[in-house]
């Protein structure tokens, strides 16, 4: 076991227990392989919602609806979550957790293509935005996102790091994996780069992007 594994497993031995119905679903999705934040990125996300108190988030990536009840736990009364999700077995997962936790007033579930979606949302609407879908997608749903972001709303982004795949050159990776390598590397090059946003990469879990949108325009 490395030094780094040993760190994720003493910070993991932290965290206290989820709720019965979320630790449940967590080892669900695990056992069939169904793609859920890991517990230490689960932690941040339920942390950062607690800081910034936000009255409206986005969630591009429902899954089995996981990650939106954790940050349901969180948000204070009043707040609701929008989650997209465009695969149909993993949407009927969603809704039947959303109706055991009671949470259906508070997550909207949106069914489809998150690039046909993002557009159709209202301007400057949402205070966080939780992008945890297709990977290869994140550079091209940006911009869109970027416009649903109200200014000082924070925008964060999983699996940046791609189990250390990242940091290897496009040739040294999985013929499959070149393309969403290449794109994930520009996704953070933009997100670094792009004039309007502060940005932090925060190597915790597979890695997650923290963006706030500054006020003014975004270039």
């Amino acid at each position: 076991m490395t030094e780094a594994q040993r760190i994720r497993e003493f910070i993991c031995s932290l965290e206290p227990d989820e709720s019965p119905l979320l630790e449940q679903i967590g080892e669900k999705a695990r056992a069939e392989r169904v793609p859920i934040i890991r517990k230490e990125t689960g932690a941040f996300l339920k942390t950062l919602v607690t800081a910034l108190r936000p009255k409206a988030v986005l969630e591009v990536g429902t899954a089995v609806g996981y990650s939106a009840l954790l940050m349901a736990e969180a948000l204070e009364p009043g707040g609701h979550i929008t989650t997209i999700e465009n695969y149909e077995k993993r949407i009927c997962a969603a809704r039947e957790n959303f109706r055991k936790a009671g949470r259906q007033e508070e997550i909207t579930l949106l069914e489809g293509d998150a690039g046909k979606i993002l557009p159709t949302l209202p301007r400057e609407a949402f205070d966080l935005v939780f992008m945890d879908a297709a990977k290869g997608q994140y550079l091209f749903w940006l911009p869109a996102v970027l416009e649903r972001l109200r200014p000082g709303g924070v925008l964060l982004s999983d699996n940046v790091l791609q189990d250390g795949d990242i940091l290897q050159s496009r040739f040294a990776v999985e013929r499959r994996d070149r393309t969403i390598h290449s794109r994930m590397r520009e996704y953070l090059f933009q997100l670094k780069r792009t004039d309007g946003l502060e940005t932090s990469i925060v190597p915790v879990g597979d890695g997650v992007t923290v963006s706030v949108k500054k006020a003014g325009p975004i270039r």
